[in-house]
């Protein structure tokens, strides 16, 4: 499901507007994009993501119920633990480009243009010290 950008027809399909829609809706909320940050080095559990972004775990879980339904992010069982990623890495690219244009509203060069920084230096999020153990 793709726009036709041949033959000069710049019309995008009512129901792909709806759920470009519907995913800026989703990343409008500032704890959902600093989860989606956290997860963009691989999964991490409620608790993980609960450390990293400062926030109670049932929060978060609320939060990642919504992303889940969205189709923004995806979870893997292991036992009794479950497991968050994102979804596809047109999500990851969508909150990594947000980030880094926030950057440009600062004075000076975004650390994303320096190149001895990593591609996402801005906001390292805190990570906890342990990890699932399948990565």
């Amino acid at each position: 499901m793709h726009a036709d950008m041949q033959g000069g027809d710049l019309a995008l399909p009512h129901e792909q507007v709806e759920l470009a829609v519907e995913t800026f809706r989703m990343l409008a909320d500032g704890t959902r994009v600093r989860l989606l940050w956290a997860l963009h080095d691989g999964e991490l559990s409620v608790n993980e993501l609960a450390d990293a972004v400062g926030k109670p775990a049932p929060s978060v879980s609320q939060h990642l119920a919504k992303l889940r339904m969205a189709r923004i992010v995806r979870t893997r069982r292991e036992g009794t633990h479950v497991y968050y990623r994102i979804e596809n890495d047109h999500i990851a690219s969508l909150v990594r480009d947000a980030v880094h244009n926030a950057e440009h509203a600062y004075d000076g060069m975004p650390a994303h243009h320096r190149p001895t920084s990593p591609a996402h230096a801005v906001v390292t999020p805190v990570r906890p010290s342990h990890r699932g153990a399948a990565r």
